[in-house]
């Protein structure tokens, strides 16, 4: 094998079958920092290419080291805005900013995702959780969107009558690489809200191409927000820390598109893709049952066996010199999550499931300033979940389908079957 086709892991093709962790172990040992191509797919035009950085220790260091490798400079997504303007919008979100603006807006609503805020959190989330299944067939990726959804417009004070903007926007914005979510629109307009069916009727529509991240394109979203910051808020919800965070217009619409999408998008990924992961492994899944003190440890092996996002972006801001290759200002420095978490010099017998990893310095959540706000409230969710799963014998009801995207590492579609387990007889 040559470096030449390190583009299978640019083409979002090659994640419609699986993540290639053979092409990814392959260049971990023999281009651990290599350049790789961005050729035109469909209506998205090529792009100029980027390094590719697969060693745990290299993408720890790319996201440690903020003043080489910028959040900012071209943002943190692999594909460039196709305007100036636009760049220059999105570069007012927390997680496009640098030292110090990301540490100002970090600080106006970390509150909402410390420990102690989402302790307070999870009895809820766990009743929610408990209500989700039913005895028979189900797809269970549809069925478990329910938490973070309902999860994310707690935190945010959506009303009710609303939440399901939240699956499509998300869908649509993440989920553009694959032709079943770009276009993706579930919300009934009846039942929503007066400002819910303002929000559909603002939807643009958009060529073919167009990046969805674009100001253009969240036109919706934004109505949405400021929709919704003119209504009575809970004092307590991450809105109202938005509202008196005193951010700029264009930092508050950022940051709300960012939490709207980011904040349910990657636990509606990881849910499933534990469970799969589970089900492919069916000696971890009884061991699992026969001791359920293993479910924090379990939760992070499936989030190192399968990260929901598998990559993010820096730009260089200097010449400088990574993993022997010469880099230049203004590269962009793709850190690639999925190679990370696979590396044998961190992780023994890497491609082994082992519910009881210890230690397991996973990446999945970032690493260094960056490092997911959200962390602890996916792990709650998540372990709500899988919790109430140790109740329910499932197994697979047909194949599941894999989201089309080089960013997500989703499932569309994971039919199983539900059947509720005896219940332990009492002496």
């Amino acid at each position: 094998m040559t470096v030449q086709p390190a583009v299978e892991a640019f083409l979002p093709s090659t994640y419609a079958k699986a993540v290639p962790y053979d092409l990814l172990a392959h260049l971990r040992r023999e281009a651990p920092v290599c350049w790789i191509p961005e050729p035109a797919i469909g209506p998205w035009r090529e792009g100029p290419g980027y390094w590719a950085v697969f060693k745990h220790a290299d993408v720890k260091q790319v996201l440690r080291s903020t003043e080489d490798f910028s959040s900012h400079l071209g943002a943190t997504q692999l594909r460039d805005f196709d305007t100036p303007a636009d760049l220059a919008f999105v570069q007012n979100m927390m997680v496009n900013m640098d030292a110090p603006g990301h540490a100002r807006l970090r600080k106006i609503v970390a509150a909402a995702f410390t420990p102690r805020a989402v302790r307070a959190l999870e009895r809820a989330i766990a009743e929610r959780a408990a209500a989700l299944f039913a005895e028979g067939e189900c797809d269970f990726v549809e069925v478990t969107a329910d938490l973070p959804v309902w999860t994310l417009a707690h935190v945010m004070g959506f009303p009710e009558q609303d939440r399901r903007l939240l699956y499509d926007w998300a869908s649509r914005v993440i989920g553009y690489q694959d032709a079943d979510h770009a276009d993706l629109s579930t919300a009934e307009a009846e039942s929503l809200t007066p400002m819910g069916r303002r929000a559909v009727a603002l939807r643009p529509r958009l060529e073919p191409g167009t990046n969805p991240r674009s100001k253009a394109a969240l036109a919706d979203v934004f109505a949405y927000a400021h929709d919704l910051a003119e209504a009575p808020v809970d004092d307590e919800s991450l809105m109202a820390a938005m509202m008196k965070g005193g951010l700029t217009v264009e930092e508050f619409e950022n940051m709300f598109s960012l939490f709207a999408v980011a904040g349910n998008e990657t636990v509606r990924n990881g849910i499933p893709g534990g469970l799969l992961t589970l089900l492919q492994h069916p000696a971890e899944l009884a061991r699992l049952r026969d001791d359920p003190s293993l479910l924090d440890s379990a939760i992070e092996e499936m989030l190192r066996f399968w990260p929901p996002v598998m990559h993010f972006r820096r730009t260089a801001t200097r010449d400088l010199t990574l993993g022997g290759r010469d880099i230049r200002a203004g590269d962009k420095v793709v850190v690639y999550h999925i190679s990370a978490n696979r590396d044998p010099s961190v992780f023994p017998d890497p491609d082994r499931f082992d519910i009881a990893r210890t230690p397991n310095d996973h990446v999945s959540f970032g690493f260094g300033p960056h490092f997911c706000i959200g962390a602890h409230l996916a792990r709650a969710q998540m372990r709500s979940i899988f919790r109430e799963l140790l109740a329910w014998d499932v197994e697979l009801a047909g194949s599941p389908q894999r989201l089309t995207s080089n960013f997500q590492n989703g499932l569309k579609h994971l039919p199983v079957r539900l059947t509720r387990r005896p219940s332990p007889s009492r002496p």
